[in-house]
């Protein structure tokens, strides 16, 4: 398949997920909405929970920027404010509400692959980090990962609450160099 009409598919999935929710989600409505027929679709992705799964891990519409710059703790500012953007921010926070409901609820979108992807994006600033001195060979990447993001979570989707400048600093600093 032509890579453009993979993206309108897996663009046009993401809209119709963030407008209608899994249950809403149809391929008819991803063939309408992207211009390709139904039969192409199926033929590529079984399912619409497989088409999913693929547009999530797939899609630049959750995307985020590696960044390099310079020290693990600036990078890791970096990658939380840019996810704080993605967690608050339409039309990509409708989007990753709109995933974690459906993976929820659908053990078959398996998010899993999702969020291995990301963290595979994201090891480089680890090795890095190793190679400078500023973390053990032993640190947990997933670790870290979990806990810069689940703050993002709990604090801007579940709590609702602003996302306020600092804030990822905030959250850096305290996985970093703990609480006390």
């Amino acid at each position: 398949m032509a890579p453009r009409k993979q993206r309108e598919i897996f663009d046009a999935t993401l809209r119709l997920l963030a407008a209608k929710g899994f249950d809403g989600l149809t391929v008819e409505g991803v063939a309408e909405e992207s211009g390709v027929n139904k039969t192409t679709i199926y033929r590529w992705w079984p399912s619409k929970a497989a088409l999913l799964a693929a547009a999530l891990v797939e899609a630049p519409a959750l995307d985020l920027d590696v960044p390099d710059t310079g020290s693990l703790r600036g990078d890791l500012e970096e990658l939380v404010t840019a996810f704080g953007r993605l967690l608050t921010e339409p039309p990509a926070r409708d989007v990753a509400v709109a995933a974690l409901g459906a993976a929820i609820h659908h053990a078959e979108i398996d998010a899993g692959r999702f969020f291995a992807d990301r963290l595979a994006r994201e090891r480089v600033i680890f090795e890095r980090a190793v190679r400078r001195g500023e973390l053990p060979e032993s640190a947990d990447p997933m670790l870290i990962v979990d806990l810069l993001a689940g703050a993002m979570w709990i604090r801007g989707v579940f709590r609702g609450m602003e996302l306020k400048p600092g804030f990822a600093a905030e959250v850096v600093g305290a996985v970093l160099d703990g609480v006390r």
